[in-house]
């Protein structure tokens, strides 16, 4: 585990922000990640994007669960603050299966997670690694404190 960042009572500002965890491919991991990434947000001083910063990272750790990851390979989240952008990371194993939003029918139990992904982020991007690849999410925060 890595986390870099001032102290809680004082907001970040610029690059001071950054955590990283890799998680074993176990389910009871997304939301341990989800937890994670949303108690980063609030603080990092940004409680107003907490909902959606764990919503992202539930999505992307889903994905990378049930289309990435390998057995026994870990999954790495990366939470990252700029003055003016929370970024949330998920790096998988398997940089063969790339994602792709789709369109599901009215009655698919999957499918919309990067449609979720897609509306709540302000960007998105996916990034080839040597091995493997990262799906990455941004949202735009205020520069003050989120009430």
């Amino acid at each position: 585990m890595t986390n870099s960042c001032p102290p809680p009572s004082r907001p970040a500002k610029g690059n001071d922000c950054y955590d990283a965890v890799s998680y074993t491919p176990y389910p009871g991991n997304i939301s341990r990640a989800r937890r994670r990434v949303a108690q980063l947000a609030v603080d990092w001083g940004h409680p107003g994007v907490a909902g959606d910063a764990a919503l992202l990272a539930s999505e992307l750790c889903t994905n990378a669960l049930l289309h990435g990851c390998l057995r026994d390979r870990l999954f790495r989240v990366e939470t990252s603050l700029t003055g003016t952008t929370l970024r949330v990371a998920v790096t998988d194993p398997r940089g063969e299966r790339l994602p792709h939003p789709g369109t599901p029918g009215a009655d698919d139990q999957f499918g919309r997670g990067l449609l979720i992904v897609r509306t709540l982020a302000n960007r998105w991007a996916v990034e080839k690694l040597t091995v493997g690849k990262t799906v990455w999410a941004e949202l735009d925060i205020r520069g003050d404190l989120d009430a």
